[in-house]
This record gives C-alpha cells, structure tokens and sequence, in this order.
C-alpha cells in the first residue's frame, strides 16, 4: 500500500476586490455561510487555487463543511480584525488535521 502524502497548500493572494463584493453582500443583510457558498464565494474561490485537496481524498463538500466552520476567522479578516495571512493559514492548518484524519485510499 502506498501512502501518499497530504497536498502543500500555499498562501493565494488575498482576494481583495472580491472580499470587498462579499463584505458589501453581508453588510446588506446577506448571511456569512450563504455568501461563502454561494457561486462566485470564497468557497469556490479556494477550491479553484486548492485543486489537489480532489485527488488527496476531500471531496468539494467536506472542503466547503471545513470553510463554513471557519466562518468566524473568515469573517474577522472580512471585518479587517484579522490579516488575510492570519486567516488562511489558519484555514490551512484545519484543512491540513482533515486531510490527516481521512482514511488511506485501499490499495
């Protein structure tokens, strides 16, 4: 059995312009999870930069469970309480604890 190691995940760049469309939604009465999930969220936004969390063994809808439970430091950042820095690597941390918690693939 080969055991494969846990994809690196970098740092992406901080998605300013599109943290200020999902601060706006939110400030206008749009709920945090639903702005997180929805198309053009932060969701997808990362699934896109993290396309090896697929083939490591995380499916789209744990990555997105991962992300929701987050929701309270991703909002910090989209508050300005928190740098970009700060927040994504702590995303990372909890992706990384998922990913090792995962059972190896049989082979």
């Amino acid at each position: 059995m080969t055991v494969t190691a846990p994809p690196t995940l970098h740092l992406p760049d901080e998605p300013t312009a599109r943290a200020d469309v999902w601060l706006a939604s939110v400030a206008d009465g749009a709920d945090l999870v639903a702005v997180l999930q929805a198309q053009d969220g932060l969701i997808e936004w990362l699934w896109t930069r993290w396309s090896s969390l697929g083939p490591a063994g995380m499916s789209h809808d744990a990555f997105g469970d991962i992300v929701v439970g987050y929701r309270r430091e991703l909002w910090l950042w989209l508050a300005g309480e928190r740098t970009w820095a700060q927040a994504c690597s702590g995303l990372v941390g909890r992706i990384g604890r998922r990913l090792a918690q995962l059972d190896p693939a049989p082979g």
